[in-house]
């Protein structure tokens, strides 16, 4: 594992920049993130805060607005001023599969909101609690039909692909498995830990620590392929449950209206970081596969994601609420 401190060290090679953006109040760029202190998402912010504030020669701030799955963090960033203090770093949930079920809420991605630039891809996976017998995905299945059919299976947020993943495994295998929506991972997360609840879909970002001390055990993965970090897990595919091929993606987002140019600069400091060993090896460790998306290829990505999802929400005959 690395470190922060030899992480901070490797940053410090950068060379530094002039003052990111030239404000009489001169206040910190702020980075919005829709989910709560403690989950992976807000490990890889603050990563990646640290990099930007020597990158950009400023300070950096992460601001948590959990909530909603991240919906009030995305709020927060359509009513920030458009000059370059304040951006997003989201992953699918908020900006692809939120405006598909949910009626009205308040941001339009397309309208709203500038795609930065992408930084990596994940996946994510089912993960048994260590009170739970089964080892293995079937096994987890078999208990579950003992059990009478029943079983609750923990999600970071309702509505999510996590949720839609839980109904698909049911339907599959004649079972009632029944999504229970957290506020992020990170209670998620503190249940399954006390066995409050047997099972639970997230990131693998979010998992992964805790499946790496066997706290937690990965049974399966999303994904065409494996995950490096998790040679060992199939995925769902190789399980039999197909439909969860593709990969969601993380990125950054801007308010409508930020000067191009700074958009730009943004872009070619987040290049720099993942240039750096010593970031990309972090990141990797935490689940990610690395790898830039210019603002155009973030933003064909979140389309297609949006147009994917919309499909096999339609045809489970999920209503917006």
């Amino acid at each position: 594992m690395i470190d922060r401190r030899s992480a901070l060290s490797a940053l410090a090679t950068l060379p530094l920049a002039a003052p990111w953006a030239a404000r009489a109040d001169d206040k910190p760029l702020r980075l919005l993130v829709g989910f709560p202190a403690g989950g992976g998402t807000d490990a890889i912010a603050r990563l990646l805060g640290e990099a930007l504030q020597v990158s950009l020669g400023t300070s950096v701030l992460v601001e948590n607005r959990p909530g909603a799955g991240g919906q009030i963090a995305a709020q927060a960033l359509k009513a920030a001023a458009p000059d370059g203090s304040t951006f997003l770093l989201s992953h699918d949930h908020t900006i692809s599969i939120l405006p598909l079920v949910i009626k009205n809420p308040g941001f339009d991605p397309a309208k709203d909101f500038v795609p930065v630039a992408g930084f990596a891809t994940f996946a994510n996976a089912l993960a048994l609690s260590s009170g739970t017998p089964a080892i293995s995905l079937p096994e987890y299945l078999a208990w579950v039909k003992k059990q009478g059919g029943q079983g609750s299976v923990g999600v970071p947020a309702p509505a999510s692909v996590p949720e839609f993943l839980v109904k698909l495994l049911g339907e599959r295998h004649g079972l009632n498995l029944l999504a229970v929506p957290y506020r992020g991972s990170a209670p998620m997360i503190s249940d399954m830990l006390g066995n409050q609840i047997s099972a639970g879909v997230g990131s693998v970002p979010d998992l992964i620590v805790n499946h790496q001390q066997k706290k937690l055990r990965i049974v399966a993965v999303m994904g065409q392929q494996r995950q490096a970090v998790l040679p060992d897990v199939p995925t769902f595919a190789e399980l039999g449950v197909a439909g969860f091929e593709e990969l969601p993606y993380y990125g950054f987002f801007a308010p409508a209206g930020t000067p191009p140019a700074l958009v730009d600069r943004f872009s070619a400091a987040l290049a720099g970081i993942l240039a750096q060993p010593t970031v990309k090896a972090r990141l990797t460790e935490l689940g990610l596969a690395v790898g830039l998306m210019s603002s155009a290829q973030l933003a064909t990505r979140e389309r297609a994601y949006a147009a994917t999802w919309a499909r096999i929400i339609k045809a489970g005959g999920f209503q917006p609420q």
